[in-house]
Protein backbone atom coordinates (compact mmCIF):
# COMPACT_ATOMS: atom_id res chain seq x y z
CA UNK A 1 0.00 0.00 0.00
CA UNK A 2 1.32 3.34 -1.12
CA UNK A 3 0.85 6.71 0.59
CA UNK A 4 -0.95 8.12 -1.86
CA UNK A 5 -3.73 4.66 -1.87
CA UNK A 6 -7.14 5.30 0.06
CA UNK A 7 -7.04 3.26 3.33
CA UNK A 8 -9.11 0.51 3.36
CA UNK A 9 -10.26 -2.40 5.62
CA UNK A 10 -9.24 -5.82 4.59
CA UNK A 11 -9.27 -7.90 7.29
CA UNK A 12 -8.53 -10.75 4.96
CA UNK A 13 -5.57 -9.48 3.05
CA UNK A 14 -2.11 -11.25 3.85
CA UNK A 15 -0.74 -8.06 4.83
CA UNK A 16 -3.37 -6.95 7.89
CA UNK A 17 -3.56 -10.61 9.16
CA UNK A 18 0.46 -10.43 9.92
CA UNK A 19 0.23 -7.50 11.87
CA UNK A 20 -3.30 -4.71 11.69
CA UNK A 21 -1.90 -2.02 13.90
CA UNK A 22 -0.28 -0.32 10.45
CA UNK A 23 -3.62 -0.09 8.89
CA UNK A 24 -5.58 1.26 11.85
CA UNK A 25 -2.99 3.64 12.60
CA UNK A 26 -4.17 4.89 9.02
CA UNK A 27 -7.57 4.70 9.46
CA UNK A 28 -7.56 5.79 12.57
CA UNK A 29 -5.48 9.41 11.09
CA UNK A 30 -7.33 9.22 7.95
CA UNK A 31 -10.99 7.73 7.95
CA UNK A 32 -11.41 7.22 11.61
CA UNK A 33 -15.06 5.92 11.13
CA UNK A 34 -14.93 4.03 7.35
CA UNK A 35 -17.79 2.41 5.38
CA UNK A 36 -16.44 -1.15 4.66
CA UNK A 37 -16.91 -3.26 1.57
CA UNK A 38 -18.24 -5.29 4.28
CA UNK A 39 -21.22 -3.06 4.77
CA UNK A 40 -20.34 -1.92 8.38
CA UNK A 41 -18.83 0.73 10.24
CA UNK A 42 -15.15 0.30 10.96
CA UNK A 43 -14.77 2.26 14.18
CA UNK A 44 -10.88 3.13 15.31
CA UNK A 45 -10.74 5.66 17.67
CA UNK A 46 -10.73 5.41 21.21
CA UNK A 47 -12.96 7.21 21.88
CA UNK A 48 -15.41 6.49 19.64
CA UNK A 49 -14.86 2.47 20.79
CA UNK A 50 -15.60 3.71 24.18
CA UNK A 51 -19.17 5.30 23.36
CA UNK A 52 -20.73 3.27 21.35
CA UNK A 53 -20.05 0.09 23.55
CA UNK A 54 -21.80 2.17 26.75
CA UNK A 55 -24.16 3.28 23.83
CA UNK A 56 -28.00 2.05 24.27
CA UNK A 57 -29.00 3.01 20.90
CA UNK A 58 -26.27 0.26 19.93
CA UNK A 59 -27.23 -2.88 19.97
CA UNK A 60 -25.74 -6.82 19.86
CA UNK A 61 -25.26 -8.42 16.35
CA UNK A 62 -28.26 -10.56 15.28
CA UNK A 63 -26.17 -13.79 14.40
CA UNK A 64 -28.54 -16.20 15.72
CA UNK A 65 -31.36 -14.89 13.58
CA UNK A 66 -29.13 -14.70 10.30
CA UNK A 67 -27.93 -18.24 11.09
CA UNK A 68 -31.73 -19.31 11.22
CA UNK A 69 -32.35 -17.74 7.88
CA UNK A 70 -29.79 -19.29 6.00
CA UNK A 71 -30.82 -22.83 6.45
CA UNK A 72 -32.73 -21.98 3.23
CA UNK A 73 -29.69 -22.15 1.47
CA UNK A 74 -29.24 -25.83 2.95
CA UNK A 75 -29.70 -28.69 0.56
CA UNK A 76 -29.82 -30.97 3.87
CA UNK A 77 -30.03 -30.46 7.79
CA UNK A 78 -29.81 -26.78 9.63
CA UNK A 79 -27.64 -24.55 11.37
CA UNK A 80 -30.39 -24.81 14.38
CA UNK A 81 -28.10 -26.43 16.75
CA UNK A 82 -25.67 -23.76 16.25
CA UNK A 83 -28.10 -20.82 16.35
CA UNK A 84 -29.88 -22.41 19.03
CA UNK A 85 -26.50 -22.24 21.35
CA UNK A 86 -25.29 -19.13 20.59
CA UNK A 87 -28.85 -17.34 21.10
CA UNK A 88 -28.06 -17.88 25.12
CA UNK A 89 -24.55 -16.55 24.78
CA UNK A 90 -24.56 -13.40 26.58
CA UNK A 91 -22.94 -11.51 23.42
CA UNK A 92 -26.05 -11.56 21.77
CA UNK A 93 -28.50 -10.80 24.41
CA UNK A 94 -29.85 -7.30 25.29
CA UNK A 95 -32.18 -6.43 28.49
CA UNK A 96 -33.85 -8.40 30.19
CA UNK A 97 -32.66 -11.60 29.71
CA UNK A 98 -28.89 -10.83 29.45
CA UNK A 99 -28.96 -9.59 33.04
CA UNK A 100 -31.06 -12.34 34.40
CA UNK A 101 -28.75 -14.55 33.08
CA UNK A 102 -25.18 -13.15 34.22
CA UNK A 103 -26.85 -12.33 37.65
CA UNK A 104 -27.14 -16.12 38.25
CA UNK A 105 -23.21 -16.40 38.04
CA UNK A 106 -22.34 -13.18 38.72
CA UNK A 107 -20.38 -14.32 42.06
CA UNK A 108 -18.78 -17.12 40.87
CA UNK A 109 -16.76 -14.41 38.19
CA UNK A 110 -16.43 -11.87 40.81
CA UNK A 111 -12.84 -10.56 41.62
CA UNK A 112 -13.31 -11.74 45.08
CA UNK A 113 -14.61 -15.23 44.03
CA UNK A 114 -11.61 -15.27 41.49
CA UNK A 115 -8.96 -14.17 43.71
CA UNK A 116 -10.09 -17.60 45.82
CA UNK A 117 -8.54 -19.34 42.90
CA UNK A 118 -5.35 -18.20 42.87
CA UNK A 119 -3.69 -21.39 44.70
CA UNK A 120 -5.80 -23.67 42.41
CA UNK A 121 -4.67 -21.88 39.36
CA UNK A 122 -1.21 -21.50 40.44
CA UNK A 123 -0.76 -25.17 40.57
CA UNK A 124 -2.17 -25.99 37.38
CA UNK A 125 0.20 -23.42 35.50
CA UNK A 126 3.37 -25.15 37.83
CA UNK A 127 2.52 -29.20 36.45
CA UNK A 128 2.05 -27.52 33.27
CA UNK A 129 5.60 -26.06 33.37
CA UNK A 130 6.41 -29.47 34.59
CA UNK A 131 5.65 -31.02 31.89
CA UNK A 132 8.25 -29.59 29.72
CA UNK A 133 10.93 -28.16 31.98
CA UNK A 134 13.67 -31.12 31.28
CA UNK A 135 12.91 -31.05 27.52
CA UNK A 136 14.41 -27.79 26.81
CA UNK A 137 11.72 -26.60 24.91
CA UNK A 138 7.68 -26.05 24.16
CA UNK A 139 5.04 -24.72 22.15
CA UNK A 140 3.32 -22.44 23.84
CA UNK A 141 0.35 -22.44 22.37
CA UNK A 142 -0.75 -26.57 22.89
CA UNK A 143 1.59 -27.23 25.80
CA UNK A 144 1.06 -24.08 27.96
CA UNK A 145 -1.49 -21.88 26.65
CA UNK A 146 -4.46 -23.66 25.72
CA UNK A 147 -4.63 -26.64 28.71
CA UNK A 148 -4.72 -23.66 31.37
CA UNK A 149 -7.84 -22.22 30.41
CA UNK A 150 -10.04 -25.78 29.31
CA UNK A 151 -8.00 -27.28 33.19
CA UNK A 152 -9.51 -24.03 34.74
CA UNK A 153 -13.20 -23.87 33.20
CA UNK A 154 -13.13 -27.84 34.07
CA UNK A 155 -13.09 -27.04 37.56
CA UNK A 156 -15.76 -24.26 37.49
CA UNK A 157 -18.19 -25.79 35.90
CA UNK A 158 -17.85 -29.35 37.71
CA UNK A 159 -16.48 -30.94 34.29
CA UNK A 160 -14.55 -33.60 34.58
CA UNK A 161 -10.80 -33.03 34.73
CA UNK A 162 -9.89 -35.85 31.90
CA UNK A 163 -12.23 -33.80 29.27
CA UNK A 164 -10.74 -30.92 29.04
CA UNK A 165 -8.91 -31.86 25.64
CA UNK A 166 -12.96 -32.32 24.49
CA UNK A 167 -13.12 -28.44 25.32
CA UNK A 168 -9.65 -27.18 23.35
CA UNK A 169 -11.05 -29.26 20.17
CA UNK A 170 -14.54 -27.48 20.66
CA UNK A 171 -13.59 -24.02 21.41
CA UNK A 172 -10.66 -24.16 18.48
CA UNK A 173 -14.00 -24.44 16.10
CA UNK A 174 -16.83 -23.08 17.49
CA UNK A 175 -15.12 -19.57 18.88
CA UNK A 176 -14.82 -18.26 15.08
CA UNK A 177 -18.61 -18.14 14.59
CA UNK A 178 -18.20 -14.62 15.64
CA UNK A 179 -15.85 -14.01 12.03
CA UNK A 180 -17.99 -12.69 9.66
CA UNK A 181 -18.73 -13.18 6.81
CA UNK A 182 -18.41 -17.35 6.77
CA UNK A 183 -18.93 -20.07 4.00
CA UNK A 184 -21.88 -22.50 4.31
CA UNK A 185 -18.92 -25.06 4.95
CA UNK A 186 -17.71 -23.27 7.53
CA UNK A 187 -21.10 -22.88 9.64
CA UNK A 188 -21.85 -26.71 9.10
CA UNK A 189 -18.85 -27.62 10.58
CA UNK A 190 -19.10 -25.08 13.92
CA UNK A 191 -22.85 -27.05 13.53
CA UNK A 192 -21.44 -30.07 13.86
CA UNK A 193 -19.26 -29.13 17.24
CA UNK A 194 -22.50 -27.90 18.25
CA UNK A 195 -24.20 -30.83 18.65
CA UNK A 196 -21.60 -32.70 19.86
CA UNK A 197 -20.72 -30.17 22.67
CA UNK A 198 -24.50 -30.19 23.49
CA UNK A 199 -24.99 -33.66 23.99
CA UNK A 200 -22.27 -34.12 25.85
CA UNK A 201 -23.12 -31.12 28.38
CA UNK A 202 -27.06 -32.81 28.06
CA UNK A 203 -25.58 -36.01 29.38
CA UNK A 204 -23.50 -34.61 32.14
CA UNK A 205 -26.56 -32.54 33.40
CA UNK A 206 -28.55 -35.67 33.42
CA UNK A 207 -25.48 -36.99 35.60
CA UNK A 208 -25.20 -34.28 37.70
CA UNK A 209 -29.22 -33.96 38.36
CA UNK A 210 -28.74 -37.35 40.17
CA UNK A 211 -25.32 -36.18 41.64
CA UNK A 212 -24.86 -32.83 42.09
CA UNK A 213 -21.15 -31.28 42.49
CA UNK A 214 -20.04 -28.02 43.67
CA UNK A 215 -19.26 -26.65 40.23
CA UNK A 216 -21.14 -24.38 38.20
CA UNK A 217 -23.33 -26.40 36.34
CA UNK A 218 -25.34 -27.95 39.24
CA UNK A 219 -25.51 -24.64 40.35
CA UNK A 220 -27.37 -23.81 37.18
CA UNK A 221 -29.61 -26.97 37.57
CA UNK A 222 -30.36 -25.91 41.11
CA UNK A 223 -31.56 -22.41 40.19
CA UNK A 224 -33.20 -23.97 37.50
CA UNK A 225 -35.19 -26.18 40.17
CA UNK A 226 -35.72 -23.31 42.50
CA UNK A 227 -38.15 -21.39 39.64
CA UNK A 228 -35.83 -18.71 38.58
CA UNK A 229 -36.75 -19.54 34.48
CA UNK A 230 -33.91 -21.08 33.47
CA UNK A 231 -34.67 -23.31 30.85
CA UNK A 232 -32.55 -26.08 29.98
CA UNK A 233 -31.30 -24.37 26.36
CA UNK A 234 -30.15 -21.75 28.36
CA UNK A 235 -28.15 -24.02 30.55
CA UNK A 236 -26.60 -25.76 27.71
CA UNK A 237 -25.71 -22.71 25.52
CA UNK A 238 -24.44 -20.45 28.58
CA UNK A 239 -22.17 -23.44 29.69
CA UNK A 240 -20.73 -23.53 25.88
CA UNK A 241 -20.26 -20.22 26.01
CA UNK A 242 -18.12 -20.58 29.27
CA UNK A 243 -16.11 -23.49 26.96
CA UNK A 244 -15.34 -21.83 23.97
CA UNK A 245 -15.23 -17.77 24.72
CA UNK A 246 -12.97 -18.07 27.86
CA UNK A 247 -10.46 -20.67 26.38
CA UNK A 248 -9.93 -18.79 23.07
CA UNK A 249 -9.26 -15.26 24.56
CA UNK A 250 -7.40 -17.11 27.64
CA UNK A 251 -5.25 -18.77 25.59
CA UNK A 252 -4.52 -15.61 23.57
CA UNK A 253 -4.18 -13.02 25.95
CA UNK A 254 -0.98 -15.65 27.15
CA UNK A 255 0.36 -16.75 24.05
CA UNK A 256 0.49 -13.00 22.75
CA UNK A 257 1.91 -11.86 26.16
CA UNK A 258 4.67 -14.03 25.89
CA UNK A 259 5.38 -13.20 22.30
CA UNK A 260 5.72 -9.64 23.32
CA UNK A 261 8.03 -10.42 25.61
CA UNK A 262 10.07 -12.41 23.87
CA UNK A 263 10.38 -9.66 20.96
CA UNK A 264 11.38 -6.93 23.65
CA UNK A 265 13.62 -9.49 26.17
CA UNK A 266 14.87 -6.86 28.32
CA UNK A 267 11.23 -6.94 29.18
CA UNK A 268 11.95 -10.09 30.72
CA UNK A 269 13.91 -8.94 33.09
CA UNK A 270 12.01 -6.68 34.23
CA UNK A 271 9.06 -9.09 34.85
CA UNK A 272 11.11 -11.30 36.37
CA UNK A 273 12.47 -8.91 38.77
CA UNK A 274 9.60 -6.85 39.66
CA UNK A 275 6.88 -9.78 40.35
CA UNK A 276 5.06 -7.27 42.44
CA UNK A 277 4.02 -5.16 39.23
CA UNK A 278 2.57 -8.69 37.06
CA UNK A 279 -0.31 -6.60 37.29
CA UNK A 280 0.32 -3.68 35.31
CA UNK A 281 2.23 -5.55 33.40
CA UNK A 282 -0.32 -7.89 32.02
CA UNK A 283 -3.00 -4.85 31.41
CA UNK A 284 -0.22 -3.38 29.37
CA UNK A 285 0.17 -6.64 27.10
CA UNK A 286 -3.79 -6.68 26.68
CA UNK A 287 -3.34 -3.79 25.60
CA UNK A 288 -0.32 -3.91 23.40
CA UNK A 289 -1.42 -6.88 21.23
CA UNK A 290 -5.47 -7.47 22.53
CA UNK A 291 -6.92 -10.94 21.74
CA UNK A 292 -10.11 -9.91 21.14
CA UNK A 293 -9.77 -7.59 18.37
CA UNK A 294 -13.54 -6.59 16.99
CA UNK A 295 -17.16 -6.66 18.40
CA UNK A 296 -20.06 -5.93 16.31
CA UNK A 297 -22.76 -3.96 17.25
CA UNK A 298 -26.47 -2.90 15.62
CA UNK A 299 -27.21 0.54 15.68
CA UNK A 300 -31.27 0.58 16.65
CA UNK A 301 -31.35 4.31 15.70
CA UNK A 302 -29.62 7.21 13.37
CA UNK A 303 -26.86 8.45 15.63
CA UNK A 304 -24.19 10.88 15.07
CA UNK A 305 -20.25 9.88 15.30
CA UNK A 306 -18.00 12.70 14.48
CA UNK A 307 -18.60 13.73 10.93
CA UNK A 308 -20.57 10.72 9.94
CA UNK A 309 -23.99 9.45 10.37
CA UNK A 310 -24.49 5.67 11.39
CA UNK A 311 -28.28 4.87 10.22
CA UNK A 312 -31.01 2.81 12.17
CA UNK A 313 -29.68 -1.19 11.08
CA UNK A 314 -26.22 -0.32 10.35
CA UNK A 315 -23.85 -2.59 11.60
CA UNK A 316 -20.47 -1.64 13.49
CA UNK A 317 -17.21 -3.37 13.58
CA UNK A 318 -15.72 -1.34 16.89
CA UNK A 319 -11.89 -2.52 16.58
CA UNK A 320 -10.98 -2.81 20.28
CA UNK A 321 -7.45 -3.10 18.86
CA UNK A 322 -6.99 0.18 17.01
CA UNK A 323 -8.98 2.17 20.25
CA UNK A 324 -5.84 0.47 22.39
CA UNK A 325 -3.59 1.96 20.77
CA UNK A 326 -4.92 4.83 19.77
CA UNK A 327 -2.12 8.05 20.45
CA UNK A 328 -5.06 10.38 21.53
CA UNK A 329 -5.28 8.09 24.52
CA UNK A 330 -1.91 6.03 24.91
CA UNK A 331 0.95 7.95 24.29
CA UNK A 332 3.64 6.29 22.03
CA UNK A 333 1.07 3.40 21.36
CA UNK A 334 3.31 0.74 19.61
CA UNK A 335 5.65 1.04 22.84
CA UNK A 336 5.53 -1.53 25.98
CA UNK A 337 5.31 1.13 28.78
CA UNK A 338 5.10 -0.82 32.39
CA UNK A 339 4.38 2.48 33.97
CA UNK A 340 1.53 3.42 31.54
CA UNK A 341 -1.73 4.32 33.57
CA UNK A 342 -4.62 2.23 31.91
CA UNK A 343 -8.36 2.92 30.31
CA UNK A 344 -7.64 0.17 27.78
CA UNK A 345 -10.80 -1.86 26.51
CA UNK A 346 -9.43 -5.46 25.98
CA UNK A 347 -12.92 -7.11 27.77
CA UNK A 348 -15.37 -4.48 25.88
CA UNK A 349 -17.48 -2.08 27.89
CA UNK A 350 -20.67 -1.10 29.31
CA UNK A 351 -23.41 -3.66 30.20
CA UNK A 352 -21.49 -6.69 27.93
CA UNK A 353 -18.13 -6.10 29.54
CA UNK A 354 -16.89 -9.71 29.73
CA UNK A 355 -17.84 -11.75 32.60
CA UNK A 356 -14.97 -13.59 32.81
CA UNK A 357 -12.33 -10.25 32.57
CA UNK A 358 -11.00 -11.13 36.27
CA UNK A 359 -10.32 -14.54 35.86
CA UNK A 360 -8.22 -14.37 32.17
CA UNK A 361 -6.60 -11.94 33.87
CA UNK A 362 -5.28 -13.94 36.79
CA UNK A 363 -4.45 -17.09 34.35
CA UNK A 364 -2.40 -14.82 32.04
CA UNK A 365 -0.74 -13.09 35.40
CA UNK A 366 -0.13 -16.46 37.10
CA UNK A 367 1.14 -17.86 33.24
CA UNK A 368 3.44 -15.38 32.13
CA UNK A 369 4.75 -14.76 35.91
CA UNK A 370 5.34 -18.44 36.47
CA UNK A 371 7.26 -18.90 32.90
CA UNK A 372 9.71 -16.25 33.40
CA UNK A 373 10.38 -17.17 37.32
CA UNK A 374 11.39 -20.50 36.07
CA UNK A 375 12.47 -20.16 32.59
CA UNK A 376 15.39 -18.16 31.15
CA UNK A 377 17.57 -17.89 27.78
CA UNK A 378 14.48 -18.36 25.55
CA UNK A 379 14.98 -18.24 21.85
CA UNK A 380 12.44 -18.62 19.14
CA UNK A 381 11.97 -17.92 15.20
CA UNK A 382 10.35 -14.21 14.80
CA UNK A 383 10.42 -15.18 11.14
CA UNK A 384 7.96 -18.22 11.29
CA UNK A 385 5.18 -16.80 13.39
CA UNK A 386 1.76 -18.41 12.34
CA UNK A 387 -1.76 -16.76 13.32
CA UNK A 388 -4.64 -17.59 13.28
CA UNK A 389 -7.11 -16.56 10.48
CA UNK A 390 -9.56 -14.73 12.35
CA UNK A 391 -11.26 -11.35 12.01
CA UNK A 392 -12.19 -11.15 15.56
CA UNK A 393 -9.41 -12.95 17.36
CA UNK A 394 -5.27 -12.62 17.18
CA UNK A 395 -3.52 -15.25 18.28
CA UNK A 396 -1.13 -17.77 16.84
CA UNK A 397 -1.37 -21.66 16.26
CA UNK A 398 1.80 -22.61 17.38
CA UNK A 399 4.75 -20.52 19.31
CA UNK A 400 7.54 -22.84 19.57
CA UNK A 401 10.26 -22.02 21.59
CA UNK A 402 13.42 -22.74 23.29
CA UNK A 403 14.39 -22.40 26.63
CA UNK A 404 16.72 -23.46 30.11
CA UNK A 405 15.74 -24.11 33.42
CA UNK A 406 16.48 -21.37 36.36
CA UNK A 407 18.10 -23.39 38.89
CA UNK A 408 15.75 -23.43 41.91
Amino acid sequence: MTTTETVKFNPFSPEFHSDPYPIYARLQAEDPIHWSFLQAWIITRYADAAQILKDSRFQVDDLPERLQQKNRFLKQGDLNPLSQTIAKWLFFLDTPDHNRLRSLVAKVFSPGSIEAMRPTIQVLVNDLIDQVIDRGEMDVMSDFAAPLPAMTITSILGVPKEDFHKLVRWSHELFFVFDQPMSIEGYQRQNAMAIEAREYLSDLIVKQEEQPTDGLISQLIAARDQGKKLSHDEILGFCIMLFIVGQETTKSLIGNGILALLQHPESINFVRDNPNQIKPVVEELLRYDSPVQVLARLAAEDVEIGDKTIRSGDKVIVCLGAANRDPAQFAHPDQLDWDRQHTNLPFGGGMHYCLGAALARMQGQLAIQTLVRRLHRFSFNANQLDWRESITLRGLSRLPIEFQAIDS
